[in-house]
């Protein structure tokens, strides 16, 4: 019997490569797609997967977000977090959200049947520089060694990169589903971690965010 597994990404293309690599695996087949956050909470509980991989970087709710609801709503399915973003970054955050494994976008074609296959035998997986840069991180407790950025709380890191990406204040609370007011308090808590005065320092720092990411 094949396990099944459910593919939530914004990039049409994306999602197709995920699937074609996984359907070719005679043990594996794709139950399932979505290409936001909130598409995939609506669809997964039909589809019932074995497995879901998710995405950072969805509309309205990140893939961050994402694998918290999946934790509370579907605790026993494990989560795949594959993502442009540097591990370093948002590695620790995935998995202090519920997710299983991360890898990076580049490393898909030859590391993500690995990935699967060891998160569906109960194991996890990360990078070797991952794992050792959290065994060090922990075991010595460095956490005041982290870049500014790294010190986001992972809801003002979704805030910072949706003002990075030209939302509005409105849009970003439309988007979260929050007030702009808590917007706000998160804008200004960034603000003061990141140590800039003014809201175009702000503006500006949040768009060569993003560029870098991309």
């Amino acid at each position: 019997m094949k396990r099944t597994v459910f593919v939530v990404d914004d990039h049409p293309v994306i999602r197709w490569g995920y699937i074609s690599l996984i359907n070719q695996e005679p043990d594996l087949e794709v139950c399932g797609e979505a290409d936001t956050a909130f598409e995939a909470l609506d669809k997964i509980p039909e589809a019932s997967p074995d497995l879901a991989i998710v995405d950072i970087s969805l509309a309205g709710m990140n893939g961050i977000e994402l694998t918290k609801q999946l934790q509370v709503l579907h605790p026993d399915l494990p989560v795949l977090i594959v993502s442009m973003h540097d591990e370093v970054l948002y590695g620790d955050r995935a998995l202090r959200a519920g997710a299983r494994g991360y890898i990076m976008k580049r490393e898909v074609r030859t590391k993500i049947v690995e990935a699967i296959r060891r998160l569906l035998s109960g194991g996890t997986y990360l990078s070797d520089q991952m794992s050792t840069r959290l065994l060090n991180q922990y075991q010595g407790g460095r956490f005041d060694e982290r870049s500014p950025i790294e010190r986001l709380s992972d809801r003002e890191l979704e805030v910072f990169e949706l003002y990075g990406r030209g939302y509005s204040t409105r849009e970003i609370a439309e988007a979260l589903f929050i007030s702009r007011k808590t917007v706000e308090s998160h804008r200004n808590r960034i603000k003061d971690k990141l140590g800039l005065e003014s809201t175009s320092q702000f503006l500006q720092r949040a768009v060569q965010w993003v560029q870098k990411l991309s």
